[in-house]
């Protein structure tokens, strides 16, 4: 218990992080920075100060005010409501609409259902998760209201049978001390250099098709690898959501949603990972 606290008052502490800007002028990363101070996820080797720790209990109480909304739409697209109101809906297509237009849409190509090149012009930051440059890295790094968006790319399979570089994004949303991310059509295990960059995730939302994406053992891998304290499952396709369950051991717990909007919080994040299947999938 004594070593979460201290790994929640490490978040808490790098709440600032979001007016911090680093030298280049994009906003620090706090997954980045959590993941870097505590290698491996071995909270025991930081030790924080008097000073920071009581710091970081403060920010953590402030922190504790602020909840994020998650609802699933359908497919794999979610909507991300933060504190100051800013709506965020990945692998937007359109086909899946959210309560109310989005601010920001994020967006894949591997499918048609995972992007729209028309969409609502009331959308202010519409997020392309690939380049128009075959191969070429897209960055995204964006302060809207009170949330920091990045992605972190990944290779994707093509029509023809072979592999398109760069043509998946895994956008990472960070807000009131979460770390949230979206898998996107992730297609192949991720390498310790993604693992890097993506730094630390407290929500995951992650593909269950078995097969589009990658196979359900594949996918637990990258799942157990991200040790992240909710598991949101998406893109339900072909094989039941129960041969993706069935990959994790009795470290994860499984829930069901009880309502359609998920309320989450950094202290009301779960001490054990859990998988929590939304209403709808």
């Amino acid at each position: 218990m004594m070593l979460r606290a201290l790994a929640l008052g490490l978040s808490g502490l790098l709440l600032s992080a979001f007016a911090a800007f680093a030298q280049d002028g994009l906003p620090v990363s706090q997954c980045q920075a959590i993941a870097q101070k505590l290698p491996g996820v071995t909270f025991a080797s930081f030790n924080p100060s008097g000073l920071q720790y009581a710091q970081a209990k403060k920010n953590l109480a402030l922190a504790d005010r602020e909840e994020v909304k998650i609802t699933f739409v359908g497919h794999s697209t979610y909507f991300i409501e933060t504190p100051e109101g800013v709506g965020i809906a990945t692998d937007y297509s359109g086909a899946y609409r959210p309560s109310r237009l989005p601010d920001v849409a994020t967006m894949n190509k591997a499918h048609s259902t995972h992007f729209t090149l028309s969409p609502d012009p009331g959308i202010k930051h519409v997020l392309h998760g690939w380049s128009d440059v075959p191969g070429e890295k897209v960055q995204h790094r964006l302060m809207v209201g009170d949330v920091y968006i990045r992605n972190v790319m990944s290779d994707i399979r093509n029509w023809g049978g072979g592999i398109e570089e760069n043509g998946n994004s895994i956008f990472i949303f960070e807000v009131a001390g979460l770390c949230i991310g979206h898998l996107g059509h992730l297609h192949f295990e991720l390498n310790e250099a993604q693992y890097t960059e993506i730094g630390r995730l407290d929500i995951l939302m992650v593909p269950v098709d078995g097969g589009l994406t990658m196979g359900a053992d594949s996918m637990s891998r990258v799942v157990q690898r991200l040790r992240s304290s909710l598991i949101l499952p998406m893109h339900r396709w072909g094989p039941p959501l129960d041969n993706f369950i069935a990959m994790f051991d009795a470290k994860f717990d499984i829930a069901y949603a009880k309502e359609p909007t998920i309320r989450v919080s950094m202290r009301s994040l779960p001490k054990k990972p859990t998988i929590l299947v939304p209403q709808g999938l």
